[in-house]
């Protein structure tokens, strides 16, 4: 499984922003697919997930009710949609998928990432 991901960019706070995640390969495998991110100087934290066949969504509190994960399975491609964004937000945002159930908030479950794509919130 490939992941490419895009759409990150600067904005200012409480603005939006939408970023893409497309999968290729052994698409049909996927279980969950997930969003983590990495701030400067802080270890990689989960943001949210989504089980694939189903469509249910699992978030942060961080980012709950603010950023609502979604997926087009025809085109496996994973979003995140993120509103009201704040300073804090800013972090290299990574797409990645997992081929089995179980834990989805732990980035060591998940097989394939994508390259990350920065997302710079200013105050």
């Amino acid at each position: 499984v490939q992941l490419q991901a895009s759409g990150g960019g600067l904005v200012q706070a409480g603005g939006s922003l939408a970023l893409s995640c497309a999968a290729s390969g052994r698409t049909f495998s996927i279980y969950t697919m997930g969003w983590f991110r990495q701030a400067p100087g802080k270890e990689r934290e989960f943001v949210g997930a989504i089980i694939w066949s189903s469509g249910t969504t699992y978030y942060a509190e961080s980012v709950k009710g603010r950023f609502t994960i979604s997926r087009d399975v025809p085109k496996s491609t994973l979003y995140l949609q993120m509103n009201t964004l704040k300073p804090e937000d800013t972090a290299l945002y990574s797409c990645g998928a997992k081929l089995t159930d179980g834990t989805y908030s732990y980035s060591r479950a998940y097989a394939y990432w994508g390259q990350g794509t920065l997302v710079t919130v200013s105050s």
